[in-house]
């Protein structure tokens, strides 16, 4: 019997993953696909023996997206975006800050009080009974210590730390990210507007595809070599470096942030669940304030909050919008501001979730939905009007 087999499939839960990903990650293909690949690995026992399941190094502009891949796979295995061990490396720039995280030795003053941020209890938090990974988050690695790297090493290679009490912990169901802006000069200069990157992101997202990325890619690349040792680069299983983000990119991250704000509208605590929708004008002009090449979507980010979150925010707390309102949000080209007209009123809880469903399920497992079908009923006896 001979039968051709295909190498290339992935299997149910790799795939699902793979989706999950895709829905909250944009423009990082390649990101996502070195993730998936290391879970199918340890889907099927194949991972290396006494080693992390991933040891993952995401380079790349500022803005691209590194941490928050990293939030993404563990809400779509873990079902929460807050289940990763995040060390900030700005915080261990000495080598005696070390002692934060793996515990001072016996002996030392306040060695009973100091409790390290790296014991097995802390990796193990987040376990369910369905995915007992760990994600192990070193943001911005380039900014630590050589005595963090160093310790690293033996992370990386063993799967094991030795804390300052002697006790073992073990990483061999870790998956390790490490994020670093190494290179950011020189992509920087690689996104310079005056290189035809306007503000006004008339560049397709082609012409920022392959030429532009290649050049970014050789620059994060060569300053990691220049920054760390052969040792440190030979124990990684993937270095992936991140693709800066065009316009098709921008308009879909600016969809998901939007639909991360009405998720927060339906579950805000100040009980006024309502439903805004935006104009083409209005989602045009959050794209011109928010789009800067050397920043990424952060600065989309800040648009979204500066001009739609506080207005919002003004309107909820002086009462001039209720539970069950519809507000269509428009751009005013002569005052260079967003207008907010309420179209409808007492909209029934059902009705706006049917309404926004499905962007707030891109984002979670209908949480949101949740929450506000928990609201009073009572704002459906309310007339509408449009």
């Amino acid at each position: 019997m001979q039968k051709t087999l295909d190498p290339t499939r992935t299997g149910r839960e790799a795939g699902q993953l793979d989706h999950n990903l895709h829905k909250r990650i944009v423009g990082q293909a390649e990101a996502i696909e070195q993730v998936v690949n290391i879970y199918q690995t340890y889907l099927a026992g194949m991972n290396g023996p006494g080693r992390p399941v991933g040891n993952f190094l995401f380079l790349g502009p500022t803005g691209s997206g590194k941490t928050r891949m990293v939030e993404a796979t563990a809400e779509s295995l873990l079902g929460d975006a807050r289940a990763v061990i995040k060390i900030d490396c700005a915080e261990f720039q000495h080598s005696h800050e070390i002692a934060k995280l793996i515990g001072s030795p016996p002996g030392y003053l306040g060695h009973r009080e100091t409790h390290p941020l790296l014991s097995q209890e802390v990796l193990n938090q987040f376990h369910t009974e369905k995915v007992k990974l760990s994600f192990v988050l070193f943001d911005e690695i380039e900014k630590a210590s050589d005595a963090l790297w160093n310790l690293l090493l033996g992370i990386l290679d063993k799967a094991t730390l030795t804390l300052g009490d002697n006790r073992r912990v073990d990483f061999s169901r870790s998956m390790i990210f490490m994020t670093s802006n190494l290179g950011a000069a020189e992509m920087s200069a690689l996104l310079n507007p005056n290189m035809g990157f306007s503000r006004s992101f008339a560049a397709p997202s082609e012409v920022l595809g392959d030429k532009l990325n290649s050049k970014i890619a050789s620059a994060g690349l060569g300053a990691a070599r220049k920054k760390f040792t052969p040792e440190f680069m030979n124990r990684l299983d993937k270095v992936v470096v991140f693709r800066s983000l065009g316009e098709a990119e921008l308009r879909r991250i600016l969809d998901l942030e939007l639909a991360m704000v009405q998720r927060r509208l339906f579950t805000n605590s100040h009980g006024t669940p309502f439903l805004f929708k935006l104009t083409s004008s209005a989602k045009d002009f959050l794209l011109r304030e928010g789009t800067d090449m050397k920043y990424g979507a952060r600065h989309l980010k800040r648009s979204i909050e500066r001009s739609l979150v506080y207005p919002m925010s003004n309107l909820i707390v002086t009462e001039q919008v209720r539970g069950g309102d519809l507000i269509r949000v428009d751009y005013d080209p002569e005052l260079s501001r967003m207008n907010f007209v309420r179209e409808a009123e007492g909209m029934p809880a059902y009705s706006m979730v049917e309404a926004a469903g499905v962007e707030v399920a891109a984002l979670s497992n209908a949480d949101a939905a949740g929450a506000l079908m928990e609201q009073p009923r009572s704002t459906g006896a309310r007339s509408t009007r449009k």
